[in-house]
């Protein structure tokens, strides 16, 4: 097993919400939100990874099969479970998740005309924060970090009107930093009209090649566009990191040595520090 024991359990604060959005697919986000909240829960963060994706390969890539989905985030988004009835135990310790179904698709259409429909995600996550409770234990989260569809649709929009930040994942590739110019514009639009609140925590650049100069060249360019947005940790485009979903492990648990892996390890440190930096302002 990896070794981050030099990290300490922080003092209890109320979670951190967390969400992982670009609307372009294929970027690195469901692996970043798997890959990451593992690595929060190796130095003993209690995360819950909230699977927004109908799709659900956050669900899958943490182990769980579908006969361990009773209740899901469709569940929940419509109103007939609460957060805390969706959660499910993955096998890494101080990590658990809400699971995604196919169902999540019809959710938008069937909450179209619901009052608070924007807000569903924020006040099942409002309702489980209520029912922790002082102690320490396994649900009492530090993180929640939500994985999110690739699109800007009513999911994302939940999500982001419920997060305290927004990390992105970036690949390294030519039409990066369009879709980067979107995706701001509408995180713009959600903190002028849901969640005034909202930020971005930063900026993951995934993929990357460094045998490819294009890889560079983005990397320089979305640095030179948002300065200190973009963490310093570069996730390395890496087969092991891609062959881990098969076999229903983080990466971090399938190859803890490999490139991505320990790019992973090193990004939790660098989050780990920026949210000091941010409860010390």
């Amino acid at each position: 097993m990896f070794n981050l024991g030099k990290f300490r359990k922080k003092q209890v604060h109320m979670p951190r919400i967390l969400t992982l959005a670009n609307q372009k697919g294929g970027v690195g986000k469901t692996t970043t939100a798997i890959n990451l909240g593992t690595a929060l829960a190796a130095v003993e963060e209690d995360v819950l990874v909230v699977d927004l994706d109908p799709q659900g390969n956050a669900s899958t890539g943490l182990g769980l099969d579908k006969s361990q989905r009773k209740n899901s985030t469709y569940d929940v988004m419509i109103g007939r479970k609460t957060l805390s009835d969706a959660i499910v135990e993955t096998s890494i310790p101080r990590l658990h998740v809400a699971p995604s179904t196919l169902d999540l698709l019809g959710a938008e259409l069937e909450l179209s005309e619901s009052a608070r429909r924007t807000y569903r995600l924020k006040d099942a996550i409002a309702e489980l924060i209520e029912q922790m409770p002082e102690s320490i234990h396994d649900r009492n989260y530090s993180y929640i970090l939500v994985d999110c569809p690739p699109s800007l649709n009513l999911l994302t929009i939940n999500a982001l009107a419920a997060a305290d930040s927004v990390l992105v994942p970036l690949q390294c590739e030519f039409f990066a930093l369009e879709g980067l110019s979107q995706l701001l514009r509408t995180v713009e639009r959600v903190r002028n009209t849901l969640n005034p609140e909202l930020d971005i925590h930063g900026i993951v650049l995934t993929m990357f090649d460094k045998r490819n100069n294009l890889s560079g060249q983005v990397a320089d360019d979305v640095r030179a566009y948002l300065g200190d947005k973009v963490y310093k940790t570069v996730i390395p485009r890496n087969v092991r990191i891609s062959e881990a979903p098969s076999y229903g492990k983080p990466a971090l648990l399938y190859d803890h040595t490999c490139s991505g892996s320990q790019a992973y390890i090193r990004l939790a440190s660098e989050i780990i520090q920026r949210e000091k930096t941010l409860r010390a302002a």
